[in-house]
């Protein structure tokens, strides 16, 4: 898989009648992972809705380039906060649900679902019902569905803030690993998991909303919890969240 990556220019979004956010630029370098981080209602969501070209309530429009010129329709993947599990279909057809949904799964397709799901270590669950899952389990299922799709690109809206501390950090290993060469955008309320896991860390802030990066510590993801830089920049991260805002302010 090539990794792609794109730019967006001039995103807006108004709710009400007020903006949100106006005139946004940023890029998103080709298998890098940005965390995108900022208050609740500042528009973190609704921008990853925008690049997905997912529906929207109110006004909102954007220019989005990729590297390779094409569209990128077709070429994401999406991994929600909740795991969005069918609780009628077993594990293996729950990882199968986009083939299914395109048409007929093949046997090829059923092969490697069943290789995901030994991948992230549920091999031995591909023919249980979701409600046997624990939570973690259900989360693992939810991220082969999505590398199941095999997209350069994958939108993550708070994939781990379900589940306990333990298991969340179960998940940003096997995330790293798995999803490595993608170009991921990671929207976190966690300070923490985006010092983890992040090339990048965009702020999304003010009023109307613009995007400021933060550092990030340096070495390969997902970083040790007990690293320096770690240590240092969590409590920065923490007070530029919780920095009072005001009109017209910027992150």
């Amino acid at each position: 898989m090539t990794s792609l990556g794109f730019s967006l220019a001039q995103a807006r979004l108004a709710f009400a009648g007020q903006w949100l956010f106006d005139g946004l630029t940023v890029e998103f370098a080709p298998g890098s992972w940005t965390g995108l981080l900022g208050r609740s209602g500042s528009g973190k969501s609704s921008l990853l809705r925008m690049i997905a070209d997912l529906p929207l309530p109110d006004t909102h429009e954007l220019t989005l380039t990729t590297d390779d010129a094409r569209p990128l329709t077709g070429r994401l993947a999406w991994m929600a906060q909740q795991d969005q599990l069918l609780p009628w279909r077993t594990v293996v057809d729950n990882v199968l649900l986009g083939p299914a949904l395109r048409g007929r799964p093949s046997p090829a397709d059923r092969q490697r679902a069943f290789s995901l799901l030994d991948d992230v270590g549920l091999a031995d669950k591909a023919r249980d019902w979701p409600k046997t899952l624990s939570g973690g389990q259900r989360q693992r299922v939810a991220l082969a569905r999505t590398l199941f799709e095999d997209a350069p690109v994958v939108l993550m809206d708070e994939p781990f803030s379900a589940v306990d501390a333990i298991t969340r950090l179960e998940l940003h290993e096997l995330a790293a690993r798995l999803l490595a060469g993608r170009t991921v955008i990671l929207v976190t309320h966690d300070p923490l998991e985006a010092l983890r896991l992040s090339d990048r860390i965009l702020i999304l802030a003010g009023q109307p909303a613009t995007l400021s990066d933060f550092d990030v510590p340096p070495g390969q993801r997902p970083r040790a919890l007990e690293a320096p830089d770690m240590l240092r920049l969590q409590p920065r991260l923490v007070a530029r969240l919780h920095a009072p805002l005001t009109a017209g302010s910027r992150a």
